[in-house]
């Protein structure tokens, strides 16, 4: 129980949908840096900051490269898989 109240605490949280939804979209990963330029509207502080939650709830897998210049990606763990027709449902809310 206590799980799911913080799941859905950080999904409510201003900024997440926008992070899940091009993942729910895509079976590509998501770059850091075109996250951060197409979230317009919230720091990259915020960005950074839902990133590592929802990475720590295992919802997103994080995956760095060792290049110059650096490349971290995204992806939906299977758990965060499981969410996709919730955002999609939250996404339709919002229309």
């Amino acid at each position: 129980m206590k799980e799911t109240a913080e799941l859905r605490n950080i999904i409510t949280k201003r900024g997440t949908l926008e992070i899940l939804i091009p993942l729910c979209c895509s079976t590509d990963p998501v770059r850091y840096i075109a996250s951060r330029k197409s979230k317009k509207g919230f720091s990259s502080k915020t960005l950074t900051t839902r990133l590592k939650e929802l990475e720590k709830n295992g919802i997103l897998n994080r995956q760095s490269f060792n290049e110059i210049p650096p490349r971290v990606e995204y992806r939906l763990t299977p758990k965060g898989q499981e969410l996709e027709s919730i955002i999609n449902l939250l996404q339709w809310m919002r229309k």
